[in-house]
């Protein structure tokens, strides 16, 4: 991004000339990427009609007051696939794929055409600021910048600076992302930071689960065992396979191994999702922004079969869904289902019920259930211990706000 002064992000400044090059080298990615943000523009419009119409006095009807900020907002983007467009750029947001070969690679290009000495703001979910820093040369010009997707929508941002971060870069990158009316946790320069440190080890504990569970059921059936007892019995927004569908089986695993090389004396191998790449079944979003197959075959947004690898396909859902669910038992009485819990003035008092009658039963489904959760509760104080985290409520807000999780893991409800 070029910014021509200091940049003040408010709307009143639209006839200031900043210029915001959105650089990628596929082709067919800028594509599709200004019909989207006009998506989101104009969707932004109508929630802050009131401010537009004081900023357009001229301008009376509401339809052409968002056009006419439509069209001032898309003004500013200027989709390119050159590198030499960030030639005189003095912000860089940097979103390349989670390998840290590839990105200093883009840093060191940036460095050689780029003689300002630019800020860098990486999108890296995983990789520890510092050896970005050290192996591109940038001089503390650097910091983690870690948007949850999508950032449109999602309200979290996952601040990291390193131990030679710039201090006026991190003063800076606060105050811009709450100015982007953000809600920014600080983490420690640790690979995989709090929101990616919790939710990879959460992967992990479900799939060994899968594999104990695949002595004695298909590899088909655990999946959706899995899935199910962390969406619906554990009262989140999706199942943890869904999830990694959705982030990407292909990200989840380059994740993992970006943690293997970071972290001594803990295993981050995974044989089911090397098995997924294996069959090049990663999962991930289409330009539009629908889902891929992953773990599971979609349908409208719905998941209607599961894929099992060691059959090379995908089994339908309806097809064993009966006596899957016969098997995990029923779900608590009190049982609340996770938009109802996080709707409700009195969530926690449902979700206190909810999970006190599930320490009751001996359900399959209810063990499953309490041993997960007991799990997250220990993954979350991990990240404490091991100073990735500064306290239990950063570590509760990044995975209720980045992860849309309806209580923190770190908790007494287990």
């Amino acid at each position: 991004a070029q910014f021509n002064e200091k940049p003040v992000l408010n709307i009143e400044n639209k006839d200031k000339k900043f210029v915001l090059n959105a650089l990628d080298l596929n082709k067919d990615a800028l594509a599709g990427l200004l019909g989207y943000l006009e998506a989101q523009v104009t969707r932004l419009a109508g929630k802050k009609m009131a401010a537009l119409k004081s900023i357009y006095p001229s301008l009376t009807d509401e339809a052409e007051i968002t056009a006419q900020y439509v069209k001032d907002v898309l003004a500013i983007v200027n989709p390119v696939s050159e590198m030499s467009a960030a030639k005189d750029s003095t912000m860089i947001f940097e979103a390349a794929v989670e390998n840290p070969d590839i990105k200093v690679k883009i840093f060191k290009e940036l460095e050689t055409i780029n003689s300002l000495k630019p800020w860098y703001f990486t999108n890296t979910s995983s990789i520890p600021i510092h050896t970005l820093d050290e192996k591109a040369a940038l001089e503390g010009r650097i910091v983690g910048f870690h948007f949850y997707n999508p950032p449109a929508v999602q309200k979290l941002v996952e601040l990291i600076g390193a131990e030679k971060t710039l201090p006026e870069l991190v003063e800076f990158a606060d105050m811009f992302a709450k100015r982007l009316r953000k809600v920014v946790i600080f983490s420690n320069d640790i690979a995989a930071f709090i929101g990616n440190g919790h939710f990879t080890r959460d992967i992990l504990h479900a799939t060994t689960e899968v594999g104990y569970l695949s002595s004695a059921l298909s590899l088909y059936e655990s999946i959706y065992t899995m899935n199910k007892v962390s969406q619906e019995f554990l009262v989140r927004p999706m199942g943890i396979f869904q999830l990694c569908d959705y982030v990407g089986i292909d990200v989840c695993s380059k994740i993992l191994k970006v943690m293997a090389a970071h972290i001594p004396n803990e295993d981050f191998s995974c044989e089911l999702l090397d098995k997924m790449m294996e069959a090049n079944v990663i999962g991930g979003q289409n330009s539009d922004g629908s889902q891929k197959d992953g773990f599971f075959m979609y349908e409208k947004g719905r998941a209607v079969a599961v894929y099992d690898y060691t059959l090379g396909g995908y089994v339908k859902i309806e097809d064993f869904k009966v006596p899957a669910d016969e098997r995990l038992g029923a779900k608590p009485a009190s049982a609340v289902k996770w938009k109802d819990a996080i709707s409700s003035p009195e969530k926690d008092s449902l979700l206190k019920a909810h999970f006190a009658e599930l320490k009751t039963m001996d359900s399959l489904g209810a063990q499953l259930a309490s041993t997960y959760g007991k799990k997250a509760v220990e993954i979350g104080e991990n990240l404490i211990k091991a100073g990735v985290a500064n306290n239990v409520e950063d570590v509760n807000t990044v995975m209720m706000t980045g992860f849309f999780h309806a209580y923190g893991p770190i908790n007494e409800l287990f």
